[in-house]
């Protein structure tokens, strides 16, 4: 939870206590970020925040060009006993409007489809959820070690792969092909005359998503050797047929020019 600003005219003062000594120490603040900053940079009080019994943070508006939205924080201490305030630390801190960098994201999660080049790998952990053991264990989980001898027996049996997709990836690949431009929502399959399900160039495929998805098999579709729902469609679907009116207009019977320079001399 972020802390609660407040202006010195809000602040509820009940006697002259360290607290209050240290809320109200703009001057010593000021002067502490002026050494460290310069007065170029420092703009107007914006008000504090109170840290803790004897501590509280003075916050500055910052007039550099380049940090607009962003405000000096000065802490300051005072402690029971003393005349004179303690200062912290100086920091600047982004406010609500200024400029920062977005919340970091690892580049495992950036990668997009089609962000891989010829020669990059992309690992796939042990624990993906999209995956499961090709030939079932048992309910008792796996530990790393009992992964890696798993992946080592099966290899050395030559028993093919050794994950293959679990209901978990076959449910999000469902969704995210249903979602794509191979789904019903896809633009051209809005505008389609059918769908796929009724398509001769449909080719089915197995497994479980076999009742849901198949393959474009036509070589003049957007889609041709692609994932499309049975639901999706096109313009180049095998039984769609064109309209009278859109059909080729006939061409005029052909005129013969016959004319020749004698008949041109007759004129």
């Amino acid at each position: 939870m972020c802390p609660v600003i407040t202006t010195l005219t809000d602040t509820v003062t009940a006697g002259p206590d360290a607290s209050d000594l240290a809320a109200a120490a703009v001057d010593a603040a000021r002067a502490a970020l002026v050494e460290e900053v310069g007065a170029g940079q420092v703009g107007e009080h914006l008000g504090h925040v109170v840290e803790g019994a004897f501590v509280a943070t003075h916050l500055f508006g910052c007039t550099s060009a380049g940090y607009v939205g962003w405000r000096w924080a000065v802490t300051v201490a005072h402690v029971p006993g003393s005349d004179r305030p303690t200062i912290d630390e100086v920091v600047l801190l982004p406010g609500d409007d200024a400029i920062v960098a977005p919340p970091w994201v690892p580049y495992r999660e950036r990668i997009q489809p089609g962000d891989l080049s010829p020669g990059d790998l992309l690992p796939v952990s042990d624990d993906d959820p999209r995956l499961v053991p090709t030939y079932a264990f048992g309910d008792d989980p796996l530990d790393a070690d009992a992964k890696a001898q798993v992946r080592q027996v099966a290899k050395d049996l030559g028993l093919g792969r050794v994950r293959t997709l679990g209901q978990a990836g076959f449910d999000l690949a469902a969704e995210r092909w249903y979602a794509g431009a191979g789904g019903p929502a896809a633009p051209i399959a809005q505008a389609a005359p059918d769908h796929c399900y009724s398509c001769g160039f449909l080719m089915r495929i197995a497994g479980p998503l076999s009742e849901y998805f198949g393959v474009c098999a036509n070589g003049d579709a957007n889609d041709d050797g692609r994932i499309v729902s049975l639901d999706h469609g096109c313009g180049a679907h095998s039984e769609v047929r064109l309209a009278k009116r859109h059909e080729p207009q006939p061409l005029p019977e052909p005129v013969v020019d016959d004319l020749s320079y004698a008949d041109i001399d007759t004129f």
